[in-house]
């Protein structure tokens, strides 16, 4: 299938693994011109030489604190420099820390607002001007399932990744006249290192296995499994294409079932 976006320049953000690391791949061989960021610089030395393997292409890669206002602003002017301005921007970022009400303190929720919330809103400020006069963008912010159903122990992610949807529905609606859409991916249970920790966390708190962990989250699902990253990676890929260019405002799940309520 020919989802339109050959030669279009995308930058993913937090995609030295998992499912950020798939959606670079797959818009790789869509003929894309492709940047991944991550804050640990081995990480994506390694996981560009990976892609290039899969591929036959290494995508452009730059270091970037995503909890930092000046490299998200360095992040994409080098991206604008080495490959043009970008034309679809996935804002992905890694789970800030678990817990219950009385384990955060304000320093946690501030570290969650910067990673989750306004990592979203600098990119897509910093990137909006070009999708603008070009009359084209693509936005997908890549949140969680708890953003419908929120995740006990998770109440930095279910509240922050809340707001990145209310500001994707939000901002949609402002920017559709300029033919650029805003969108989330929420995922379920996918097999990814946060949600490896997360199980091994739990099997501390309650001293059993992690394998026993994972098995029961897999078991919480319709399908009985856990999802691959590339599934996660092949919704935002459709939703960066022309083929979904009258979607806009809307949180896809991606998550076996998991969710159970009717919408």
């Amino acid at each position: 299938m020919d989802f339109g976006i050959k030669g279009k320049v995308v930058l993913i953000t937090a995609s030295s693994k998992g499912i950020g690391k798939s959606a670079a791949e797959e818009f790789i061989k869509e003929g894309c011109k492709v940047a991944i960021s991550s804050s640990n610089k081995e990480n994506l030395k390694l996981t560009a030489s990976q892609i290039k393997q899969s591929t036959g292409i290494e995508p452009f890669w730059i270091q970037c604190d995503i909890n930092s206002e000046k490299e998200i602003e360095n992040c994409v002017d080098a991206v604008r420099h080495n490959l043009g301005d970008i034309d679809i921007l996935v804002n992905n970022c890694g789970g800030p820390k678990p817990g219950f009400f009385e384990d955060l303190d304000d320093d946690d929720w501030y570290n969650a607002v910067d990673q989750v919330l306004l990592s979203s809103v600098r990119f897509t400020r910093n990137c909006l001007s070009a999708m603008k006069s070009k009359n084209w963008g693509r936005i997908i912010n890549v949140t969680s399932i708890s953003v419908k159903q929120p995740i006990d122990n998770l109440l930095l992610s279910n509240s922050l990744r809340s707001g990145v949807t209310a500001f994707a529905k939000t901002l949609s609606n402002q920017v559709g006249k300029y033919n650029i859409t805003i969108n989330n991916v929420a995922p379920g249970f996918t097999l990814t290192s946060r949600l490896y920790e997360l199980a091994v966390a739990r099997a501390k708190m309650r001293n059993e296995s992690h394998e026993k962990i994972l098995a029961e989250m897999a078991n919480e699902v319709p399908l009985k499994r856990l999802a691959r990253p590339d599934e996660i990676a092949s919704a935002i890929l459709f939703l960066a294409s022309e083929k979904a260019g009258y979607i806009t405002g809307q949180t896809i799940n991606v998550d076996g079932g998991y969710l159970k309520s009717t919408y």
